[in-house]
């Protein structure tokens, strides 16, 4: 006991002290867990805190388990079927044929094991990194954020299924393959069915208990992994099935949720350190296999995800942005990589590889994020520019005799409302749209539209921005709004900001109004409350008036 407290300790000051340093320069976090466990590793045996990384990796794919909406792989294969499809089959060959080739050069026992270990670094990409990245543009909804977490999704999902085939000590043999599979898919049945039947029952037998609710997900936890043992399973599908058994809707969910995520905070920061404590000095070996990889994932990758998503009608902007936002190796991909150095399957100059890689293509895609403007800039300036003009060309209708209308930015309910008005006023409009999901939804409902990027100048040119009245942009995007101010700067123009100080700073640009929606609709709550406190027949009226207004949103009745 006293040796994990000591060894605990180490890791903790390590990686405070690191993370002190991400935190200054708003770095991914993982890499500077992994250089902690390179420091601490030169005073603390990796066998001491093995174990505690297993449980580390337990509670990574539990939460990951949790998080996943069965009823949303429907809408991410929808999103990108094509480009992660694409991706998968062409870097999965081009990485597992050049690791084949360098563990036969370098002479590694198991060369075939090494190639797909080798492939799996270099074609999945860090949900964690990606997420935390595009934290804004996932959670207002950007075409690019949604695409980019589609991504992740699907690659998470993929590398669930590696670990299945992996967890084999061996691959020559189909029987224990296929056992290992037929065990893997059954626990995950199991965690369905719990999932739908034996979790709501858990609720109610807490009895609005929140800790019990808590502990009960915890047992689940460890009942799947004690399964996934007996059943000579990798724990991490024992972790995933006992994830899914546990709903992610409703007030019991959120309990389930803060709970777990301090728990898994914890051992998270463990298996990193874990994994960096277990890196050996690097040897020529390891170099060249680094350098292959992150050309693979910093280069390779985002060329043929920006490629796929221009064939799938997305725009340039859209299609590099997303694509920038996957240049990292996935938690999934070292989640591999020590399963596989636990099962003595992979060489030890590959496992230094795989985690220097890690290190160094998340620290890239922080910085990439910081001048992925310069970038997209260069790109579509010299490489794509006749692409994005006749993609804005082909898809777009507007009236070569249009002035004096109003461009409105985005197709979302509230730009809906605004076409609606306009056209019961008889004033002419366009709109500017760069998601292909409303493309027809355009083609039906606007008089006047064009299919771009609102931050590009073509596109703007399209919507005949220079002989508008007015501007609105309905999107609560910054970089966005400061684009418009600049390119109309002669034409009134109505943005939106998340708080007053954004807001000012777009006054003094030149907004002629800025939007605060999340102040408005606090303000109408107040006014709501106050209203419902004063008389408690106040109640039946803001009904009414919510119903009136809901149906005014819809051509289909609400019901009362």
């Amino acid at each position: 006991m006293t040796e994990v407290i000591i060894t605990l300790s180490v890791v903790f000051v390590a990686a405070g002290a690191l993370l002190l340093l991400a935190n200054q320069f708003s770095y991914p976090i993982i890499p500077f867990y992994i250089i902690a466990g390179v420091i601490a590793g030169v005073v603390i045996s990796p066998d001491d805190i093995i174990d505690l990384a297993q449980w580390g990796i337990a509670f990574l794919v539990f939460v990951f388990g949790i998080r996943i909406d069965l009823s949303d792989i429907q809408l991410v294969f929808r999103d990108v079927e094509i480009p992660a499809v694409t991706q998968l089959l062409v870097v999965s060959v081009i990485a597992a044929s050049i690791g084949y080739g360098l563990s036969l050069s370098f002479g590694f026992e198991h060369p075939s094991r090494n190639a797909i270990y080798f492939a799996a670094a270099a074609i999945l990409s860090s949900t964690i990194v990606g997420s935390g990245i595009l934290a804004n543009e996932i959670q207002n909804n950007l075409v690019y954020g949604r695409l980019s977490s589609s991504i992740h999704f699907f690659d998470d999902i993929i590398a669930i299924g590696l670990v299945l085939i992996l967890s084999a000590e061996t691959l020559t043999d189909p029987q224990l393959i296929a056992s290992n599979i037929g065990v893997g898919v059954l626990l995950l049945l199991a965690g369905i069915v719990f999932y739908r039947y034996g979790f709501p029952i858990l609720v109610r037998i807490a009895g609005g208990s929140d800790e019990l609710v808590l502990m009960g997900s915890i047992s689940i936890l460890i009942a799947f992994i004690a399964a996934a043992e007996i059943t000579n399973v990798s724990i991490v599908v024992g972790a995933f099935a006992a994830g899914l058994a546990i709903r992610d809707t409703g007030e019991e969910a959120l309990t389930v949720r803060n709970g777990i995520n301090s728990i898994k905070d914890f051992f998270a920061a463990v298996f990193f350190v874990t994994i960096g404590a277990l890196v050996q000095l690097p040897t020529i070996e390891t170099l060249v296999l680094t350098a292959v990889l992150i050309t693979l994932v910093l280069f390779v990758n985002p060329a043929i995800y920006t490629v796929a998503f221009l064939y799938e009608g997305y725009d340039i902007r859209t299609s590099f942005f997303a694509s920038s936002a996957l240049t990292q190796t996935s938690e999934f991909a070292l989640i591999i990589a020590i399963q596989a150095w636990m099962l003595g399957t992979i060489a030890q100059d590959l496992f230094n590889a795989i985690i220097l890689a890690a290190a160094i293509t998340m620290i890239a895609t922080a910085l990439i994020r910081r001048y992925e403007e310069t970038l997209y800039s260069i790109i579509s300036t010299y490489i794509i520019n006749e692409h994005r003009t006749r993609q804005v060309d082909e898809h777009s209708s507007v009236d070569k005799t249009l002035e004096d209308h109003t461009v409105i930015i985005g197709y979302s309910q509230k730009a809906r409302q605004l076409v609606r008005r306009l056209e019961a006023l008889n004033e002419p409009y366009v709109v500017v749209e760069n998601d292909p999901v409303q493309r027809k939804a355009l083609e039906s409902d606007c008089q006047n539209y064009v299919f771009g990027d609102a931050m590009a100048s073509y596109p703007m040119e399209k919507a005949r921005v220079s002989q508008a009245n007015l501007v609105v942009s309905t999107v609560d995007y910054d970089p966005l709004s400061r684009s418009l101010i600049e390119y109309a700067a002669e034409t009134d123009i109505i943005v939106q900001a998340d708080n007053p100080v954004n807001a000012q700073e777009l006054l003094d640009m030149g907004a002629t109004f800025v939007a605060l929606p999340d102040r408005l609709a606090s303000n109408q709550l107040i006014e709501n409350i106050q209203r419902v406190c004063e008389d408690n027949q106040e109640i039946s009226r803001l009904k009414e008036e919510h119903l009136r207004y809901l149906s005014g949103l819809s051509d289909e009745p609400v019901s009362r």
